[in-house]
């Protein structure tokens, strides 16, 4: 089992939740989040003044799925969230131990 982490731009959402549903995702979380990257922020114009804005609005996804079916999540968040330009994301892949569905104590792979 494996749970997905995904930070993308906030706009690409409905995107990248339409594309997850196709491939038959069923559930995730989400998350507004604010951070940087590379990019360390950037400078906005407000009523004449610049002033620096060092955390990015950003949302974080996470999708708990199938080990066989994780390549097939990143790839198609990779390709949903994708703009082309600085500040896309990153996606993150970890093992997951254990899965309890509390409603009815189903347990790992049950539980998904």
């Amino acid at each position: 089992m494996k749970m997905i982490s995904a930070i993308i731009k906030p706009f690409k959402l409905d995107e990248v939740r339409e594309a997850l549903g196709d491939l038959g995702i069923e559930g995730m979380t989400v998350v507004d989040v604010k951070g940087f990257g590379r990019q360390r922020g950037h400078t906005e114009l407000y009523r004449g003044a610049e002033y620096q804005v060092d955390f990015i609005p950003k949302i974080k996804l996470e999708i708990a799925t199938h080990s066989e079916n994780c390549q097939r999540v990143v790839d198609t968040l990779a390709k949903a969230a994708n703009t082309g330009k600085i500040g896309d994301g990153k996606i993150f892949v970890y093992d997951l131990e254990q899965i309890v569905r509390i409603r009815t104590g189903e347990l790992d792979e049950e539980a998904i």
